[in-house]
């Protein structure tokens, strides 16, 4: 929005830098908040098991805001494996992501198979969203993201300005529940909304696939807005967005793991991943009071 401001994701520390500490400034440090210790613990224990930094040990940052499958993420993740087999002497390179990342690298492997296969050994996936995350990104797109609750939130980005900007990132668009997957029981979005009929008030609950998800998203969001600079910018859900995310789910789809490449997919089992979403809303009529409501999954 300010052309005067370039956004950058820094390659420090061999790319180690950008997924450590995701917030890495003093007041985040001091407090120790565990939430934003991304990668930290498992770069020492590798540093520790006798991993170099820069000979045996990269990090690949992104700016998560973007499409899994832009040219720029895919170059710098080719230049990245390509200088972590040479720098080994030659030796295919272990991949470990997490979340999102795991698209990225499925998108990668889609478009880039020989690549894949010349530089990688295995690929060790944690919490990856293959088929979506249902209720985490039904929910952002509805009403924002909180990273932290309690007085830790003060120090973060608020759930609304979260709200303004997952509402135009292709990434999150990217991450919503795959209507086309054979779900064992489809995730959906459940409103509890008020009726007038014949002068009488009722409480009518309203359910929403994958599929049908997207009306909901429009009608929500289609008076969203943001004020910036004494302006007024339109921020309705975006079908170009959507369109292009159906591109990126197609080449997730196609991707291929090449012979000889070992994968490892590693998930917790002790808390519930968000999978259907409920709201509340008391107005009869406006779809769009959905998105200052409190959810329950």
């Amino acid at each position: 929005m300010d052309e005067d401001v370039e956004i950058l994701v820094p390659d420090d520390d061999y790319g180690l830098y950008a997924i450590d500490v995701l917030d890495p400034s003093l007041v985040i440090k001091l407090l120790h908040f565990s939430e934003v210790y991304h990668f930290h613990d498992m770069i020492d224990m590798l540093v520790g098991c006798g991993y170099k930094k820069g000979t045996s040990l990269f990090g690949y940052g992104y700016d998560f805001r973007q499409s899994n499958r832009i040219d720029k993420l895919m170059d710098g993740l080719k230049v990245k494996l390509e200088t972590a087999y040479k720098a080994s002497g030659g030796r295919k390179v272990t991949i470990i992501s997490h979340s999102m990342g795991g698209l990225l690298v499925m998108c990668f492997m889609s478009l880039h198979n020989e690549v894949f296969s010349k530089y990688v050994n295995k690929w060790i996936t944690i919490a990856c969203p293959f088929q979506g995350a249902p209720g985490c990104i039904n929910d952002a797109l509805l009403t924002g993201l909180q990273f932290i609750e309690g007085f830790e939130a003060y120090f973060f980005v608020s759930r609304w300005t979260m709200h303004q900007l997952l509402v135009e990132c292709p990434s999150v668009y990217e991450m919503l529940p795959n209507p086309y997957f054979s779900w064992k029981m489809q995730p959906q979005i459940n409103v509890w909304r008020g009726h007038t009929e014949d002068g009488e008030t009722s409480v009518k609950l309203e359910s929403y696939s994958p599929i049908e998800s997207i009306s909901l998203f429009k009608e929500a969001l289609r008076h969203n807005e943001l004020d910036y600079g004494g302006n007024t910018i339109a921020l309705p859900f975006n079908f170009s967005i959507l369109n292009w995310a159906a591109g990126t789910r197609k080449l997730i789809d196609n991707a291929k793991l090449p012979s000889g490449v070992c994968f490892y997919n590693i998930y917790g089992t002790s808390f519930d991943t968000p999978f259907d979403v409920w709201y509340v809303i008391e107005s009869l009529y406006q779809l769009g009071s959905i998105c200052f409501t409190e959810n329950d999954f």
